[in-house]
């Protein structure tokens, strides 16, 4: 569940990252004394929000109930900014959002433009939070092109953290990482709680390195957050520091640090009323107990992040509280009601469009039914998340390609806009100076000839740009039928060569029957999980890989080797003679075991299970057993062979009976169906365990 709790973790830093700003130069209008000491007196209750938000609500109350007409719009807006932060850590979000609107109606009616550009980039923390990225990111594009160039250095700054955050939930790193460094160097220039504000930005850099897969470089830049001042150990900050820090100790696998820091974490927002902050943490170490399987602690955390979510009615964190609760009541034998909780989140989800977040649950749910020892339920789960991911693949790749298009356009849109500007200046020119007619025309002339020169460069930038977007969909093509790990096809590239073989299938009957049937061989690496689990994830992406390899090199050219799914892989050999099947598929099961694969210091044997079918099976016409129910044969096949001591492959030979009849009975049970006679299962034997030594 890292991606979706890093969302929600993302979140509370964003609204972090909005007090650290809320006390800087919205205007440039002088002020008078009493405003001044208003100002500080402002900035004096948000640095006590950094250790004590209950007091500091409080007393800003207090001020605020004070205030009238006649008070200074700027420590009216000052008041209001900060009351948006304090109102947010004490899990008071309605009265946040309020806050919100009430300074952009201050800031509107008192035409202050860099006030109403800041409540502008508030409100786009709303959308964020509401899971709508695409209108979040259309409306800070709007936000940018029409920035003001006098424009201050905290509405620079909010913007370029806005785009960061937007692009960080979009899952463009590179954009995000751009963005965030461009915030940090504008902490400079602002003109109160400079090192505050740098802080928070090393803190968000550090969430997009974990998200990014660089635990490391996410420890180091909170080491640098942590030297710059000792503002870093203010409640506030330190909490959301701690909470990061325990995230890139968990993808370190060091959970003792990574559960001390969420405690650590814990115990400061407690002290300091942030009850935001407390959900996030108890969720985290719920997290950090389902990792080293205390389900009863997991269970309790769980439970009290929960009640804390429901009394804030944050739902993001209800549902992730839900997920770890029904994680945890499944480890503890308790496993229809946990995967009442889950199903119940993942149907949420996928209601509400949120089908990543739901992806990412059912593949917990996958792991604990195989955890249960509930296989069956396992897989049709694992099929329900490759469907599921399927459809997310051609989801993204639409929005990739309409998001290309709509960044091409804009800037279009823009060039336009700017040609008609220069049109409307000269027309005005010759309106004014009517009795400077020659030198008008001369000027006219040079001007149409930069134009020209314009827009041949404008033209020559379209025919890169839309050269740049072939390019684009070439990869999407590309990557649309290849496994990006492995290089082998993928299941959307089967299923499309089986949509052609369809039609081929009358032509083909004929050598059918003379013998050459194709053969299909789903195979499934034993014990992957284990790999993954003790060498960790990037020694089973190596695994994968060498797998991969291996099974290219074992059949021939005209064979068909593809990932389909997860560490399932299958083989498609066209016209294959029955007599040499088993041959082949001894050959794959020997060229994958019978060496060790490196990786690092260790060698690993890496054996495999399969299933195997021809196709048409046993004379049976593809009408009535197609492709598709071939499969799911020598899936059964290959299930027998785990559950018969893995490396092995049983192949599914041919109906002893009346196939019309036989047909329903060992397509639902094949293991009945070969103790009852119906059908002639044949057995390969995978390569002996090798002995290795221990490390390298």
């Amino acid at each position: 569940m890292l991606n979706q709790k890093l969302r929600s973790i993302f979140r509370f830093g964003m609204y972090a990252f909005l007090g650290m700003l809320l006390h800087g130069n919205v205007a440039l209008a002088a002020e008078t004394a009493d405003e001044a000491v208003a100002k500080e007196q402002i900035t004096a209750i948000q640095t006590l929000g950094d250790s004590d938000n209950t007091e500091a609500l409080k007393r800003l109350l207090s001020i605020k109930q004070k205030q009238t007409s006649a008070t200074p719009l700027q420590v009216r807006l000052d008041t209001v900014k900060v009351l948006v932060d304090l109102y947010y850590d004490a899990g008071k979000i309605k009265s946040s959002t309020a806050a919100i609107n009430e300074f952009l109606t201050l800031a509107t009616a008192g035409n202050d433009t860099n006030g109403i550009a800041i409540a502008q980039i508030m409100a786009i923390y709303q959308l964020i939070d509401a899971g709508k990225l695409q209108e979040a990111l259309n409306k800070l594009n709007g936000i940018n092109d029409s920035l003001a160039p006098t424009a201050s250095a905290e509405v620079k700054m909010r913007l370029n953290s806005a785009f960061g955050s937007v692009y960080f939930l979009l899952g463009n790193f590179d954009s995000s990482l751009k963005n965030f460094l461009d915030a940090l160097k504008l902490t400079d220039d602002l003109a109160t709680r400079q090192l505050q504000s740098r802080i928070q930005r090393l803190d968000a850099i550090a969430k997009l390195y974990i998200a990014m897969k660089d635990p490391m470089k996410a420890l180091a830049t909170i080491d640098e957050a942590f030297k710059i001042s000792p503002l870093a150990r203010a409640p506030k900050t330190y909490a959301s520091l701690n909470i990061s820090q325990g995230i890139a100790y968990a993808n370190l696998k060091e959970n003792e640090k990574s559960v001390s820091a969420y405690e650590n974490a814990l115990k400061i927002s407690q002290d300091a009323g942030m009850l935001t902050s407390e959900v996030i943490c108890l969720i985290n170490i719920s997290d950090h107990y389902l990792i080293v399987n205390d389900y009863k602690k997991a269970e309790d955390f769980a439970r009290q992040s929960l009640a804390r979510a429901e009394t804030l009615g944050d739902k993001p964190s209800i549902d992730i509280a839900k997920v770890n609760l029904g994680l945890a009541f499944a480890g503890q034998g308790r496993v229809a009601a946990g995967v009442e909780l889950v199903n119940g989140v993942i149907n949420a989800y996928i209601a509400s469009g949120q089908k990543t977040d739901a992806e990412g649950i059912i593949g917990e749910l996958a792991n604990m039914y195989e955890r249960a020892g509930m296989y069956k339920e396992a897989l049709a789960t694992l099929r329900q998340q490759q469907k599921l991911s399927d459809e997310l693949f051609r989801s993204d790749r639409s929005k990739t390609v309409a998001q290309l298009q709509e960044q091409f356009n804009a800037k279009q849109r823009q060039k336009q806009i700017e040609l008609l500007g220069k049109e409307n200046a000269l027309k005005d020119a010759d309106i004014r100076n009517h009795h400077l007619q020659q030198v008008i025309t001369l000027l006219g002339a040079l001007v149409t000839v930069m134009v020209g020169i314009f827009i041949f460069l404008l033209y020559r930038r379209v025919q890169r740009a839309n050269q740049e977007l072939r390019e684009a969909n070439t990869q999407l093509e590309f990557h649309a039928i290849h496994d990006p790990l492995t290089g082998l096809y993928n299941r959307r590239s089967f299923v499309e060569l089986m949509k052609t073989r369809t039609a081929q299938v009358e032509a083909d009957r004929r050598e059918a029957r003379e013998g050459n049937p194709d053969c299909l061989i789903l195979l499934d690496i034993d014990h992957f999980k284990q790999i993954n689990d003790t060498w960790g994830h990037a020694a089973g992406d190596a695994v994968l890989a060498q797998v991969a390899q291996r099974l290219r090199k074992a059949v021939r050219d005209t064979d068909m080797v593809l990932r389909w799914g997860g560490e399932e892989f299958l083989v498609y050999s066209p016209k294959s003679n029955p007599s040499q099947v088993a041959g082949l598929v001894e050959r794959v099961l020997q060229s994958v075991g019978e060496t060790s694969i490196s990786v690092g210091d260790h060698d690993i044997q890496v054996t495999m299970t399969a299933g195997f079918i021809s196709l048409p099976f046993s004379d049976i016409p593809e009408e009535d057993l197609n492709w598709e129910k071939a499969l799911q044969i020598a899936d059964m096949a290959l299930y027998l062979g785990k559950a018969n001591g893995r490396n092995r492959a049983y192949g599914v030979a041919k109906v002893l009976v009346d196939a019309a009849s036989a047909l329903p009975f060992f397509e639902e049970d094949l293991a009945a169906a070969v103790s009852s006679g119906i059908v002639e299962l044949i057995e390969v034997q995978g390569p002996p365990k090798l002995e290795l030594p221990r490390s390298k």
